[in-house]
């Protein structure tokens, strides 16, 4: 999402300017190029240098330096930039924007930016509740500049609350997300993905349940909201952390799954059923823990579940749907006909006995079967690659 945007960070004097290094390296590493202005106070706790060496170009600190590799340089950094991101963003240059004052060079740029202007605050708590600074936040953003709230915490200071810089992992993906939401190619969409497995209960204690961790499913609903998508994201059980910007419906068993499902299903234009679900449940659940008995055998009857993804495909109108054949055997045949049976647009099926592929891997190695029985193999790569492979075919084949 960030592969050849031009971004200026602006770094103020705050302690928290170290964590701006970092963001200079890993916004480089999603393919941004950054060019960095400091005020004279942000010199005093990292030099010019660093940053030098991180971003990869010269660092602008003064309206009067000689060696300035823009004539004008204000004017021609505001005009070069994609995005202007100031963090951290101090009290004080939050005020000078706010009324539009321009006494150093990066002021003054930010007076001159036409483009998009993300502001990260980071100071003292009391400094961040004052009014004055809540009043001059206020102002930014309804001329349209974009606040990402600070984090909470201890701060250098040693007060705790409200003030400090996000993690530099934290900032990318906010400013990710705002590439995504302001040109990406599934703005507009509401996508339903399913993910993780469900657990049928035998007991309040056991239950019947699969491998599944929900890296797939979260992967894919974290893919398709970076590029912009309304993403509504139906969680089995799982130890993941949900992706930001995605709503969350945690669900434990299949007709729990199922209701949730239908719930928006009317409404999208996507659905990615990437869940393990349980195909059968017990046919009584004990009402207290069963017991260990004298002799070997425990016999659990069980009852079929309904069939989310045929359900789905019953009911389909506009909707883009996909499925997903977790197989150990025949592979190609039970996905090919599962896309028939279930009235699929597409299924990603996989061998889960492959290693690099399967339940709680980090990578996976699938092939896209289509209707008409073509295949498209992907290498072993990372789930979120493979998310991402899998987003680009279906906007693809639904245009």
């Amino acid at each position: 999402m960030l592969t050849g945007k031009k971004i200026v960070l602006g770094v103020t004097g705050g302690i928290a300017v170290y964590k701006a290094v970092d963001l200079v390296s890993k916004l480089r590493k999603q393919g941004a190029e950054v060019r960095v202005v400091m005020t004279e106070h942000a010199q005093q706790f990292v030099t010019p240098l660093t940053f030098k060496e991180i971003s990869g170009n010269q660092v602008a600190v003064s309206m009067w330096n000689a060696n300035q590799e823009f004539n004008v340089e204000h004017i021609a950094l505001a005009d070069w930039a994609d995005l202007f991101l100031v963090a951290p963003a101090t009290a004080n240059i939050i005020a000078k924007m706010a009324y539009g004052i321009a006494d150093d060079l990066l002021s003054t740029t930010l007076l001159a930016a036409h483009s998009p202007i993300i502001v990260c605050p980071a100071m003292n708590t009391h400094m961040y509740e004052n009014p004055a600074t809540q009043e001059n936040i206020a102002k930014l953003q309804s001329r349209g500049v974009v606040v990402m709230p600070p984090a909470s915490g201890v701060l250098a200071c040693g007060a705790v609350g409200a003030g400090r810089l996000p993690e530099p992992a934290g900032i990318v993906n906010f400013v990710k997300d705002f590439f995504a939401k302001a040109e990406g190619d599934m703005r507009g969409l509401k996508v339903l993905v399913t993910a993780a497995g469900t657990r049928e209960p035998i007991d309040p204690v056991r239950y019947v349940g699969n491998r599944s961790s929900g890296k797939m499913g979260y992967s894919i609903a974290q893919a398709a909201a970076e590029r912009g998508a309304e993403v509504t994201l139906v969680s089995g059980p799982s130890a993941l952390v949900p992706p930001p910007n995605v709503k969350v419906v945690n669900v434990e068993t299949t007709q729990e799954m199922m209701d949730a499902c239908l719930a928006v299903y009317d409404n999208c234009d996507i659905v990615i059923k990437a869940a393990a679900v349980a195909d059968y449940r017990p046919h009584d659940v004990a009402a207290q823990k069963i017991k260990k008995k004298t002799d070997d055998a425990l016999t659990v009857v069980m009852d079929k579940n309904p069939d989310i993804l045929k359900a789905l495909g019953e009911r389909k109108t506009k909707q883009f749907l996909v499925g997903f054949a977790a197989e150990t055997q025949n592979l190609i045949d039970n996905a090919k006909e599962k896309i028939a049976k279930k009235n699929l647009d597409m299924i990603v099926a996989n061998d889960v006995t492959m290693q690099g592929a399967g339940f709680g891997s980090e990578t996976n190695i699938v092939k896209l079967i289509f209707p008409d029985g073509s295949i498209k193999e992907l290498p072993q790569m990372a789930k979120s690659a493979v998310a991402e492979e899998l987003l680009n075919t279906v906007m693809r084949l639904k245009k």
